[in-house]
């Protein structure tokens, strides 16, 4: 599902446009001089109409620019298409929101200098995100607190709570009309109407549920049961479970890929694949200790795989499942995100910092935040894979 908040620098990227649009337009006209030779001594016309002849014309002499050196009209030749390529690259985001799940607080971070400028204080226990279908709320949950957070996406202002039991991880269904939230605590997934946050309907599961992912067609929500090793399915359309089935131990994100239901395991070293269908596992993937979830990158090509215990990130081809590299990232890896700059960002649970990773040379940077980062939220930035965090 496209990611709302990108909507807000494609309006930039619009605006840059349409500067390009005008510039591009007295440049051509530039290029059409010198090419033609109809440069009348130097002085170029700037689509007025010299005579008046048009209506709401004004004087050729405010009209007319002088260009009495033809080098001027090349430079600015060069100057567009200069702009114009750089124009067209999408912007970078400006700023980072990471969620501190063992200080009750959010990291701000200056997205160009990799710098903590900022620290926002919040009641109890945040650990995930998820973006509103129409890209106006950024929703981070307070387990502890019992209360979602409504915050701006923008400059991450506080602009209400409102009371919810339980919220660790949650999602939208692709359809927007849908929020699904697990009360990892409680033995609970909820299923709430988008448009109003109001409860639908409450499904004891038994124990511990944490990770989600939907169903292209928004029909099913996976979730994965950590604390009774199995994984069930719900129909959100008759809000009934569909199989509840054993796997692997521990078992953490879920994401489904290509016909296929991956499920991280955090108690062992691999990725269980399971068929949507019924639950029955067709094969595994090999990872690292703790397995935690899996993220597609934005061409989705590579499929990377984040392995807590033994601080790895695994990239393996998205079609053949063969390994390509693993990433040393020390400090427990957790969420991860995808700027658009080619990098990789990822939470450092057990470090208290942030990483990114270059997945050209494997270098990481790291940054302090605050304890047991979890969540992490950049501005733009492609969420592939579940798309929850």
């Amino acid at each position: 599902m496209a990611d709302p908040a990108s909507l807000f620098w494609l309006m930039h990227a619009v605006g840059a446009e349409i500067a390009v649009f005008w510039f591009g337009a007295v440049s051509l006209r530039i290029f059409k001089c010198l090419i033609d030779g109809q440069s009348n001594n130097g002085e170029f016309m700037f689509g007025f109409d010299p005579h008046h002849r048009g209506a709401g014309a004004i004087s050729a002499k405010r009209a007319r620019m002088m260009i009495n050196f033809p080098g001027i009209a090349r430079v600015c030749a060069l100057a567009f298409l200069l702009f114009a390529g750089s124009a067209g690259a999408a912007p970078l985001p400006n700023k980072v929101l990471v969620i501190n799940s063992g200080e009750a607080s959010l990291s701000v971070i200056d997205f160009a200098s990799r710098t903590e400028h900022t620290r926002i204080p919040v009641l109890r226990e945040p650990h995930h995100w998820a973006l509103s279908p129409d890209g106006h709320d950024l929703l981070i949950g307070d387990t502890g607190a019992n209360e979602m957070l409504f915050l701006d996406p923008v400059n991450f202002a506080l602009k209400r709570r409102v009371p919810m039991a339980d919220p660790y991880q949650l999602g939208f269904s692709p359809n927007g009309k849908l929020l699904v939230v697990t009360g990892l605590l409680r033995g609970q997934l909820d299923v709430y109407d988008a448009a109003t946050y109001t409860l639908i309907k409450r499904f004891p599961l038994k124990s511990l549920p944490s990770h989600i992912d939907f169903s292209a067609d928004s029909g099913i929500v996976y979730v994965s049961l950590q604390g009774s090793n199995r994984v069930a399915a719900i129909d959100l359309k008759s809000m009934a479970v569909l199989w509840n089935q054993p796997v692997g131990p521990a078992p953490a994100g879920v994401m489904l890929w290509r016909g296929r239901l991956f499920v991280a395991i955090m108690g062992s070293d691999y990725v269980a694949m399971l068929d949507p269908a019924t639950g029955v596992e067709t094969g595994r993937v090999r990872a690292g200790r703790g397995a935690h979830q899996m993220f597609l990158s934005p061409d989705r090509g590579t499929l990377y795989v984040n392995s807590r215990i033994d601080s790895t990130i695994s990239a393996y081809d998205s079609k053949s499942l063969d390994l390509l590299r693993t990433y040393k990232v020390p400090g427990g890896p957790d969420d991860l995100i995808f700027p658009g700059d080619g990098h990789i960002w990822a939470t450092l649970r057990f470090a208290g910092k942030v990483g990114v990773l270059d997945p050209k040379t494997g270098a990481v940077e790291t940054l302090a935040v605050g304890r047991s980062p979890h969540g992490i939220y950049i501005q733009g930035a492609v969420n592939s894979g579940s798309g929850v965090h």
